[in-house]
């Protein structure tokens, strides 16, 4: 008997199984994977447990391969089609990255075992939120993790926990991928942790604004300003918050294990929990380090973990040697079995802290059985500026965008064929190629604020891999173009804008617009119905549309009334319904039209 292994949407909270699936786990613990291309040459799959392994081509252009078997988790996956790496268009899940386009395979534990996997449980809520930070001079995005009994008491106050995501990840990362929402509403459901608000922050905040910055270092240490001085206060205006150092928390898996570090030792007097997975940060801190007895006074918990065969394995180990030789106390945790630098170990760590924090009993129990940094052998990985530069090249740039119009780009040295396909093209526009190999067209011409593109290389479609704003539709899912000179646009809008939120609701797969000052006004607001088109999931009105920031900007300039916009089916006479229009212009300038109209 065979099982796809393919969740829902996360927001719908429950495994679903799909017999349109192209991938399968088998009983005995493989995986087969699938994938349909009548144009491709040669294809591989590449996942995390197997590497990159050739499939074979069936008469009906299925290419198809049976790895395995693998320990029960979460991996991420890809196919590479002559030579480029594509998502799998046939997985609603997917890995958000601001880079590299990944599907995420599931293969589910019989028993149920897994720290991640979505029980019968109270689940708390996750909310997407928009904050102007006068560090960055942009709004900046976050998530919050509200726990299951948030609504229920209105007095109750809460402990935070930052948690950051790593290099190249957004903000979604710990959510979709780290599951945070679903460890802590287990542990919580068990007694094994704390109820708390989990925060998790942008953690390359200058991706965001419109011109990149021409001196990075005169910007500082944009994260941690942006962090402490915009998001937190952000925070404990907009939610119930314990505001001192015993009920906070920072931490994070790789770069945001370093940018959690780095924030939480030079503000100890705001932070007393700090969290590092598979990371390591600076040891230039004198007012930290050379103060052993005042810092390990301030700290409640200073955990640190790392596997074995990490790249940063190397660097981690010396850090906490080093720690150890300043006498700054710390737990070290390490793994050899969850194939390195990855999530698997990131789910890990997280679940071994969670049952720590804002525990000081539990956690001075953890300080004090630490043990020493495992000794050095010579052999250790080191993270170099040559490994930096081999893992993270420097991107093309795509989509550049213009005054008079939108620049795009796609390398594929190899291909024949490659053409821009946009929603805003009456018809497919054909790209050039340069002598490297890059591969450009430009639409000047009547460019909407707000389409979904890709590239079709060959025959087969390719989402932008420079891009990290993807359209969560279901099936292909095609990159998302927002001009940032758009009016209603995030990036445009200033530091007087009051910013709702978007609400995804875990038990029924659906989204909420809540406007800003809701409460402030009895809860009085219009309920507009957005139904999702056929290929849309109950993100896209908010991912692709862009509706919020357009509900923001016309409520802040008084155009319309509060309005509060749902996928729901909620009974109101005030719908709009996406496969009425073409296009995500026609669908967004019906809703500012309905909404101008709203009394």
């Amino acid at each position: 008997m065979k099982k796809t292994i393919l969740l829902n949407l996360l927001l719908g909270g429950v495994l679903v199984a799909s017999a349109q699936s192209s991938t399968i786990c088998n009983e005995v613990g493989t995986v087969t994977f699938k994938y349909k291309n009548d144009n491709a040459k040669e294809v591989l799959v590449d996942v995390q447990f197997a590497g990159r392994n050739p499939m074979t081509r069936d008469a009906e252009g299925v290419w198809s391969a049976t790895l395995g078997p693998a320990a029960p988790d979460m991996y991420p996956y890809c196919f590479i089609v002559d030579g480029m790496s594509v998502m799998d268009p046939d997985n609603d899940q997917y890995f958000p990255n601001e880079g590299f386009k990944n599907s995420l395979l599931e293969i589910p534990a019989k028993d149920g075992s897994l720290i991640h996997d979505i029980k019968d449980v109270p689940h708390g809520a996750v909310e997407y939120i928009r904050y102007y930070s006068g560090s960055l001079g942009a709004t900046n995005n976050a998530i919050v993790y509200l726990p299951p009994s948030y609504f229920e008491d209105p007095e109750r106050k809460y402990p935070v926990f930052y948690l950051i995501s790593g290099t190249t990840d957004t903000e979604e990362v710990y959510y979709k991928v780290g599951r945070v929402n679903y460890i802590l509403d287990n542990l919580i459901a068990n007694g094994d942790a704390e109820e708390m608000i989990v925060v998790l922050p942008y953690g390359n905040p200058t991706e965001l604004l419109p011109s990149p910055p021409q001196n990075m270092m005169a910007m500082g240490d944009v994260f941690g300003k942006d962090l402490t001085t915009d998001l937190m206060p952000y925070i404990e205006s907009h939610y119930r918050t314990i505001n001192d150092s015993d009920h906070r928390a920072i931490g994070g898996f790789s770069r945001g294990g370093n940018q959690g570090l780095a924030c939480g030792l030079t503000n100890l007097d705001k932070f007393s929990y700090l969290c590092s997975y598979s990371s390591f940060t600076s040891t230039e801190l004198p007012e930290v380090y050379d103060n052993a007895e005042d810092t390990n006074d301030k700290i409640n918990l200073f955990w640190l973990g790392v596997g074995t065969d990490d790249f940063l394995y190397g660097n981690a180990r010396d850090y906490m040697e080093f720690l150890d030789k300043k006498g700054i106390r710390s737990v070290k945790e390490y793994t050899n079995d969850k194939f390195g630098h990855t999530w698997m170990n990131a789910k890990y760590f997280l679940d071994k802290t969670l049952r720590l924090l804002f525990r000081q009993e539990a956690a001075e129990e953890a300080m004090k059985n630490g043990q020493p940094a495992l000794a050095a052998t010579g052999n250790e990985p080191q993270f170099t500026p040559g490994v930096m530069a081999r893992l993270f090249p420097r991107p093309i740039i795509s989509p550049e965008y213009k005054k008079d119009g939108v620049v795009f780009r796609f390398k594929a040295p190899e291909s024949e064929k490659v053409m821009l396909v946009a929603e805003c093209l009456s018809e497919p526009l054909a790209m050039q190629r340069d002598d490297d190999g890059v591969w450009e067209a430009e639409i000047n011409e009547a460019v909407p604020d707000i389409f979904t593109y890709y590239f079709s290389v060959d025959g087969t479609p390719v989402a932008d891999p420079q891009n990290m704003y993807i359209s969560p539709s279901v099936g292909f899912k095609p990159s998302i173009c927002s001009r940032p000179d758009n009016h209603y646009n995030f990036a445009s809008m200033g530091a007087n804008v009051a910013h709702g939120k978007v609400r995804y609701d875990l038990n029924d797969g659906t989204s909420t617009y809540i406007p800003a000052n809701f409460d402030e006004i009895d809860g009085k607001a219009a309920t507009v119905r957005l139904i999702p088109g056929k290929d849309d999931t109950a993100e896209s009105w908010f991912k692709v549309g862009g509706v919020d920031a357009l509900a923001d900007a016309m409520i802040a300039e008084k155009i319309c009334q509060p309005v509060k916009l749902t996928t729901s089916p909620v009974e109101t006479d005030l719908v709009i319904k996406a496969d009425d229009y073409t296009t995500w212009d026609e669908r967004r300038n019906a809703l500012e039209k309905l909404l101008q109209e709203i009394k």
